[in-house]
């Protein structure tokens, strides 16, 4: 039987190429673990380039365009909120588990250690929810300026 959290992915992955305007169809995603397919007929790059006619670094990096940068951040910012998600479900199931080992199985000596793993997870909660604040903020003022 499949996992939910791979379901609930799928379907959200799903949804995100629909909004993105991208044909969302099952058989043609990428699945992790599999091998990409190598394209074939790929020509060589000619060999008689005169150093003139090379394109320097600075002239292909093009900056965003305001509303793809928007886009994207609000794409980091659903990850990170995602990732919130995921930190604050660890941080219950750390709590659950320290008290199993405290209360029922009685071994104080991990006890001790799963409350530094929860310490540091809380840590990471914390500021992971100042990042997303402060990302959330300049996303909307990102979005005040292209409106």
């Amino acid at each position: 039987m499949s996992d939910p959290r791979n379901v609930a992915h799928s379907k959200k992955v799903t949804q995100e190429k629909k909004h993105h305007g991208a044909e969302a169809t099952d058989a043609t995603t990428e699945q992790p673990g599999k091998k990409a397919k190598k394209k074939k007929n790929v020509a060589p790059a000619p060999e008689n380039i005169a150093p003139a006619e090379t394109i320097a670094p600075e002239q292909t990096i093009a900056a965003p365009r305001p509303a793809a940068a928007l886009e994207e951040s609000l794409t980091v910012l659903a990850q990170l909120r995602d990732l919130e998600f995921h930190s604050r479900a660890n941080l219950e199931r750390l709590a659950g588990l320290t008290l199993a080992v405290e209360e029922e199985l009685k071994q104080k000596q991990f006890s001790d250690r799963l409350g530094e793993v929860y310490s540091a997870q809380d840590s990471f909660q914390t500021k992971l929810t100042a990042l997303i604040e402060a990302y959330k903020a300049e996303c909307d003022r990102m979005q005040s300026e292209s409106a």
